[in-house]
């Protein structure tokens, strides 16, 4: 109830036109706009009312039925030659005992859905999230990019300046210049790779998204935490997942499914009354009849139709009931594999980080070497594109770092963001 409230007031708040208000677009809210306006969330409902209309289907078996038939013949062969009829049937079930099983396995199957549509409006959290990180850290190598080029219009305008003053040769001058050209021109990769990133992401949110995005520092804070994985938090996700309790359930409902044509033998019984008006001639010859009476239904011998569906539903059931202990060990799997990446890119990020501290160092000292005419233009370039690399490096391996974070959450049953 909680989320429905927060998602009408959000839907409230979003423009006419579908834009995101101003302001920075945080991961919090992405999530929020992915529930909100994704077609996903609403085809995941959908699936549900479909359920919810089987298993009303399914308990109409314990419910009367009224049929009312009318008819008018002109008999040309008779003196009296109009005929009006009606008749009223009411059929009321008194024991079907295939209607159990029936409606159990439609309760269940409903309960089944329901956990499926959850767990992919789950999934669908986690996508935007992704899709933001990604977003986020493209901007970044945007930002890496840029730098670079700014570095090398400096190198170039202080090479062009050495070369007029004679200190240096014009090949200082190309090799700037040819550093100068591979920077603009990843600037201009790194902005088209922005650019299809957030396409994507205003995809998933079914919004536009052109302001800024705010950088997650409390899911970065809490993919940098230690992250052991227990035998405790792998048994707590087996029984959190949804995907799970709804294989569980759907193993049920198709054990109650294969009962079915068992009952099929047992009699079934139902009470009919039926009331008819037939008149011919004038409208006040009528004759009037009505029935009251109890059917017995005993179907002794199917040529074996029984036996073979419940030998099929039970088959059924069975690789049903394999698939489930299957999904139980991919979660198991799932969440050790996100443990180590978690410890692998957690380790990552503290080698990027120190390679990055060492390449700004490299690169202002060579800088400054070679304005004293102690470095070459070649070395001064190599420094700049290892400081860029540097940069990309660490800023990839930070956002990647907090994608496994989110991956072991995904494993582990918990909503993209802490606290759901």
């Amino acid at each position: 109830m909680t989320r429905l409230v927060s998602i009408l007031l959000l839907s409230v708040a979003i423009p006419v036109f579908g834009q995101v208000a101003t302001g920075p677009l945080t991961i919090e809210r992405a999530v929020e706009l992915a529930l909100a306006r994704n077609e996903r969330a609403a085809a995941a409902e959908t699936t549900v009312e479909a359920a919810d209309a089987r298993l009303r289907r399914a308990r109409t078996a314990f419910f009367p039925r009224l049929d009312v038939n009318a008819s008018w013949r002109n008999d040309t062969s008779r003196d009296t030659r109009n005929t009006l009829g009606t008749v009223a049937t009411l059929s009321q079930p008194l024991f079907d005992a295939r209607a159990f099983p029936l409606i159990r396995f439609a309760r269940l199957e409903r309960s089944s859905i329901r956990l499926f549509a959850d767990e992919d409006k789950r999934l669908l959290g986690y996508d935007a999230a992704d899709a933001f990180l990604v977003a986020l850290s493209l901007e970044q190598v945007l930002a890496a990019a840029e730098h670079r080029r700014e570095f090398a219009r400096a190198s170039l305008e202080d090479a062009r300046a050495r070369f007029e003053a004679g200190l240096v040769s014009s090949n200082d001058v190309t090799r700037a210049e040819l550093e100068m050209a591979t920077a603009v021109r990843g600037v201009a990769e790194a902005s088209g790779n922005v650019e299809s990133a957030r396409i994507q992401l205003a995809t998933l949110l079914n919004t536009e998204v052109d302001g800024p995005l705010q950088v997650p520092e409390k899911v970065l804070a809490a993919a940098a935490s230690p992250s052991g994985v227990s035998e405790t938090a792998i048994a707590e996700a087996q029984g959190r997942r949804n995907d799970v309790a709804a294989s569980r359930l759907h193993v049920e409902a198709l054990r109650a499914f294969a009962e079915e044509p068992s009952r099929r033998f047992i009699p079934r019984a139902d009470l009919t009354a039926q009331t008819s008006n037939i008149n011919e001639g004038s409208i006040s010859d009528r004759n009037n009849d009505a029935l009251v009476g109890v059917t017995l239904n005993w179907p002794v011998f199917d040529a074996g139709l029984r036996r073979a569906e419940t030998a099929e539903r039970t088959a059924v059931a069975r690789g049903a009931q394999l698939e489930h202990q299957l999904g139980l060990r991919n979660v198991e799997q799932e969440i050790r594999t996100a443990g180590v990446r978690v410890e692998s890119e957690q380790a990552a990020l503290r080698e990027a980080t120190a390679a990055l501290r060492a390449a700004r160092k490299n690169a202002h000292e060579t800088n400054e070497l070679y304005r004293q005419g102690l470095a070459s233009a070649l070395e001064l370039a190599d420094a700049n594109q290892r400081l860029f690399e540097a940069e990309v490096a660490e800023v990839t391996a930070r956002y990647r770092m907090a994608q496994a974070y989110l991956a072991l959450r995904e494993a582990s049953g918990l909503g993209p963001l802490a606290g759901e």
